[in-house]
């Protein structure tokens, strides 16, 4: 019997619908594990197709596409190391989530993933037919199980893999970031080695996919849960991973240990790698973005740099007679300090002209919010002019606090084509602001140093759509609003849960109705990076005409 057994590891980036890019990513990785002498190349779950493919994989032609390379990457792939790749099967009137095991130049094995999540995220139980609980199949002597991402949550499929004689745990996954999701994964994956008392090597796909993002750090675990190896976040790479079988059968030999990073440098790298990918995967090279001199369009310009280059952003201010003389300067600032392209583009006389074509139908109507926002769409209109002359995608630059209360202008500033800002309230857009001017790292395109200046980060926040008006005029200020919306929305509690933690009753009264009655904006804004279980979009799905209120 063989005494040692190399995997390699391919913690890439598919693309969704991509089916001959993935495919060729496949070949040109199976080839480098062939030249280091590997037993097996392994890739991550629905591999082939890219991830999550929702609806997309019911699509007949799609599907019978996905299965149709696949079986011909194994005839490609016939002259060295297995392979094992994810990707769509049919048998008979049911679709699966399977991973194809490839060797000498066909499928000889197929997983099919039994338990299906239904939660979050993901809908697999409307997509997919549920796998029987199976047994491990054979690379040359060694035999090895592979649960396939959430049948490695949960124990039974794991034990029987064990009680049916596989050696060591391979789990392909197609895991998404939320903050803390490292230590969650950790947790299970233990459990299934402390359980059965193999081996278990965790293999995570990176990059991003409309709002969520893929983050990697693939790992393995010797029994008894010690830490073998641990592969960076976020970063595509291969790695070669040995197996060495003694006497209490098979170890992983020891690896590198990546460094882990904390919440503020995750969330930053996921907006990072989830603005970078959407341009990549959509198609665009540049963006542009309505700078006001604020801490929201502040942040967001800096990781549109970190994550296209200074030489493809452009930043707009559009200021109106409400604009501050230090939001033109800090506006101005930001743009020279991250050395991008900056554009000053007044709206009074457009303004003017606007309030000039109403005045016969707004006549005896005193002025409100409506003239407030007649600014917030012009600004909207020549952004998306912009956007289409120059071929640049409009991002939109909203953070939670405001997505959850409606806190925007509806074709106004939600105008864009995407919001890496979209699930970090305002009080962690502070501390991130302060993170970024502190911290500078290798997958940054922008400069290091202060980008944002202090005296953004520090002044009252406004829209400036009015004399004086500042956000807390309309708003409980932002420590209390965002403590309140934790509660109703990331903890999914009540009025009354608010009113327990202290505080006002009107105040979470007020929020939760503001809550209720934005979600027809939510419904049509602009997808966004997903940064925790509770984002604003396949996460929290609610109704647009809801007339229930909590009473508390």
């Amino acid at each position: 019997m063989a005494d040692r057994f190399r995997i390699t590891l391919a913690q890439l980036n598919p693309v969704v619908g991509d089916i001959a890019g993935n495919i060729a990513k496949a070949r040109a990785a199976w080839a480098a594990g062939k030249a280091a002498g590997a037993d097996l190349v392994a890739f991550t779950e629905m591999f082939a197709t890219g991830y999550n493919t929702q609806d997309l994989v019911e699509k007949p032609v799609f599907h019978q596409a996905a299965i149709a390379a696949i079986e011909a990457l194994a005839v490609d792939c016939a002259d060295g190391p297995a392979l094992a790749i994810g990707g769509p099967w049919i048998e008979g009137a049911n679709l699966y989530n399977a991973y194809h095991i490839c060797s000498g130049g066909r499928v000889v094995h197929r997983v099919l993933k039994h338990n299906l999540p239904n939660e979050t995220v993901f809908d697999e139980v409307r997509l997919y037919a549920s796998g029987p609980l199976g047994g491990p199949y054979a690379i040359g002597d060694t035999r090895i199980g592979s649960p396939i991402c959430e049948d490695a949550w949960h124990s039974e499929v794991a034990e029987t893999l064990a009680e049916t004689g596989a050696e060591f745990l391979l789990v392909p996954n197609g895991s998404p970031y939320y903050r803390g999701k490292m230590d969650t994964r950790y947790n299970h994956m233990v459990a299934r080695v402390v359980e059965t008392g193999l081996p278990a090597i965790y293999l995570n796909m990176v990059g991003g996919q409309d709002d969520q993002v893929f983050d990697g750090g693939s790992f393995g675990l010797n029994p008894g849960g010690e830490m073998a190896f641990h592969l960076p976040m976020f970063d595509e790479m291969l790695h070669h991973v040995d197996l060495e079988r003694g006497s209490e059968g098979w170890r992983i030999l020891p690896g590198d240990k990546a460094h882990m990073p904390d919440d503020w440098e995750s969330d930053y790298r996921a907006m990072v790698e989830s603005l970078r990918d959407y341009c990549a995967k959509s198609g665009f090279g540049k963006v542009l973005l309505g700078l006001s001199g604020g801490i929201d369009s502040a942040i967001v310009a800096t990781i549109a740099v970190d994550a296209l280059g200074a030489e493809n952003v452009r930043c707009v201010m559009l200021p109106s007679e409400y604009t501050s003389e230090h939001s033109l300067e800090d506006a101005k600032a930001v743009a020279e300090n991250l050395g991008c392209r900056y554009d000053f583009v007044p709206i009074a006389e457009g303004r003017q002209a606007i309030t000039k074509t109403l005045a016969p139908l707004f006549a005896g109507t005193a002025p409100d919010v409506t003239e407030e926002n007649i600014q917030s769409r012009l600004r909207g209109l020549l952004l998306m002019a912009m956007s289409n002359k120059f071929g640049e995608m409009l991002l939109t630059t909203g953070n939670k606090s405001e997505v959850a209360v409606g806190y925007a202008t509806i074709y106004g500033d939600m105008a864009g084509g995407y919001n890496p800002i979209k699930d970090l309230y305002k009080t962690r857009v502070f501390e991130q602001c302060r993170w970024r001017n502190a911290n500078h790292r290798d997958w940054m395109m922008g400069p290091e140093g202060e980008v944002i200046p202090d005296r953004i980060i520090t002044k009252p926040p406004s829209a400036e759509l009015r004399d004086d008006q500042k956000d807390s005029d309309s708003l409980p200020d932002y420590p209390v609003l965002d403590a309140i919306l934790n509660i109703l929305v990331d903890l999914d509690g009540s009025v009354a849960d608010c009113i327990a933690a202290g505080f006002d009753p009107a105040d979470a009264a007020r929020v939760q109705h503001l809550l209720y009655i934005s979600e027809y904006k939510r419904f049509q804004s602009a997808p966004g990076t997903r940064l925790t279980k509770r984002a604003f979009w396949l996460d929290r799905r609610y109704p647009i005409v809801n007339r229930w209120r909590d009473p508390g």
